[in-house]
């Protein structure tokens, strides 16, 4: 099966560092036409040309209605189109109900459930007018089984999995899919899982099927098949690619740990 992606546009939030840049790299080496928003970009590299030169880059703000609608606005005087958006910008809150302030609170479903909502909105009349689009939306495990101190992500991650279904519905009509994706443990600097001694980094791999580190490349993985024409009646769902996370109450068992 060839997924071909060829001149697709493709915007992709959050992109300018982890997970979201291995994305947009992943994207642009299917030979689609990939813009990144971020509210900043690094500097380029001066030893030479990488995998970003394929990937354009639009500074935005996906928690602000003005920013986001000039970034798609500066897309489509680009390339006239979208094809593909996959809302990959989020950030973490942690901390107990009890002692996450109101503006950390707040600062997450602004950026998680508000940027999806803010972002799709923007882009569904491109897509509308093409007759068809992609639309990929960042959930996260934590929607399935939230862990202690996770409330204000989990909340918002969750969010995120009922607003991809009221969105898939409603832009049936135009044959726009809308999907959600829930990766599990990839490590970042934002967790620092990779960082950890090596008795918690094995607790922690031990609630895996698929005992290792989820890396961006098995997101990306997914999201560029359901970005194809492959995974056109997949609509409204909540894929699972977290490595069969708690598929078992001990995973471990299978490893004989």
């Amino acid at each position: 099966m060839e997924l071909d992606l060829r001149d697709k546009v493709v915007v992709v939030t959050g992109a300018a560092r982890g997970i979201g840049a291995v994305i947009a790299q992943r994207f642009a080496a299917e030979g689609a036409k990939v813009v990144a928003f971020d509210l900043a970009f690094p500097e380029p590299d001066p030893a030479g040309a990488d995998a970003d030169d394929a990937v354009e880059q639009v500074v935005c703000n996906v928690a602000d209605p003005d920013s986001v609608q000039a970034a798609v606005d500066e897309v489509a005087r680009r390339h006239r189109t979208i094809d593909v958006l996959v809302n990959n910008a989020g950030i973490n809150v942690e901390g107990p109900v009890a002692e996450i302030e109101w503006a950390r609170w707040k600062a997450c479903f602004d950026v998680n459930v508000g940027g999806v909502f803010l972002v799709s909105k923007a882009v569904a009349p491109l897509m509308q007018a093409a007759g068809g689009g992609r639309i990929i939306n960042a959930a996260s495990f934590a929607a399935i089984v939230p862990s202690v101190a996770s409330a204000a992500y989990a909340a918002s991650k969750s969010a995120v999995v009922q607003l991809t279904r009221v969105l898939a519905s409603e832009l049936g009509p135009w044959d726009i899919t809308v999907n959600a994706y829930a990766p599990g443990m990839v490590p970042t600097v934002m967790n620092g899982f990779a960082e950890m001694p090596a008795e918690s980094q094995d607790r922690l791999l031990d609630t895996l099927s698929l005992r290792r580190w989820e890396t961006p490349d098995d997101v990306a993985n997914l999201l560029i098949f359901l970005a194809s024409d492959a995974a056109s009646y997949i609509t409204g769902a909540l894929l699972d690619v977290s490595g069969g996370k708690l598929s078992t109450q001990i995973p471990a068992r299978a490893y004989g740990r």
